[in-house]
């Protein structure tokens, strides 16, 4: 089973950094709106929809809404839209506070975004933003770094998180979802991004200077993306499942592991926007 895993893994990250690095803004948007589909196919699975033919219809609709989306944020026409792609990403963020109230209230929660309905629903608001988030990187010049750096912050605030939960972990973050996640664990995530980032941010020219702004975007892209695991775990949990899918050996669905950073690319480039630069964007 290790051995399957780590397998799996490596093939992942030669596909995706094979994306990144080798396709241009455009090819790359279709390349993770491929990945968004994948997921949609999986949520549709944990949303309740029984029938093929729906299964299929629900990436299909996420598919026209992210078209709609490419077109109306200016990535078609090559004149970009800052105000929309910003309006969507807030959008976006603010969609993860209200799915801080429902982690936070399960199981009574679950009355709300219980149905089938509601989850289809949700869905589209967990992946939709998502795929906006890392097309909007992938435009600007230094998009390739931006995206391995929301990717860098995910994985140290799990490392992090794991090993100083298990060493110091007393008081449970949500029991009810994820019985293993600590506060304590929380901060050591944390703290492990804030020390990673300000190595990476060592090699990048021009931030030097603006530390304290990549310490706020690293913070709360970190804390995204907990809470982007937790909803996963939620649904999960609710629908009575272990894994999203099988598509990924030894790793299970693809929403199990993308599910952090379904949170953290909206949260992360809405930031970026707003704390750092505007532009230059690519053409």
């Amino acid at each position: 089973m290790l051995k399957q895993r780590i397998l799996t893994a490596i093939v992942l990250a030669a596909v995706f950094l094979g994306a990144l690095f080798g396709l241009e803004a455009q090819q790359f948007a279709l390349f993770a709106g491929l990945v968004i589909g994948v997921g949609a196919w999986e949520w549709s699975g944990l949303s309740g929809l029984q029938h093929t033919f729906a299964r299929i219809a629900y990436p299909l609709v996420l598919a026209l809404l992210m078209v709609l989306a490419f077109i109306a944020c200016g990535f078609v026409a090559g004149e970009l839209q800052p105000e929309t792609i910003r309006s969507l990403l807030l959008a976006g963020a603010i969609w993860w506070a209200l799915a801080l109230l429902w982690v936070q209230g399960y199981p009574s929660s679950a009355i709300l975004w219980g149905s089938v309905a509601a989850r289809l629903v949700m869905g589209v608001a967990v992946l939709l933003p998502a795929w906006l988030g890392m097309v909007v990187l992938s435009y600007f010049d230094e998009g390739e770094w931006l995206i391995l750096l929301v990717v860098l912050v995910v994985a140290c605030a799990d490392v992090g998180a794991y090993f100083s939960g298990r060493a110091l972990g007393r008081h449970k973050l949500a029991p009810a979802v994820s019985p293993g996640k600590t506060l304590e664990g929380l901060v050591g995530g944390l703290v492990t991004v804030l020390v990673v980032a300000s190595l990476f941010l060592l090699f990048v020219p021009g931030h030097h200077d603006r530390w304290w702004q990549w310490a706020l975007i690293v913070a709360l892209t970190a804390l995204a993306s907990v809470l982007g695991d937790l909803l996963e775990s939620m649904v999960k949990r609710q629908r009575g499942v272990k894994d999203s899918g099988s598509i990924l050996p030894g790793h299970g669905g693809l929403l199990d592991r993308i599910d952090s950073l379904t949170a953290a690319l909206p949260v992360f480039s809405l930031l970026y926007l707003l704390l750092i630069v505007d532009g230059p964007w690519r053409s």
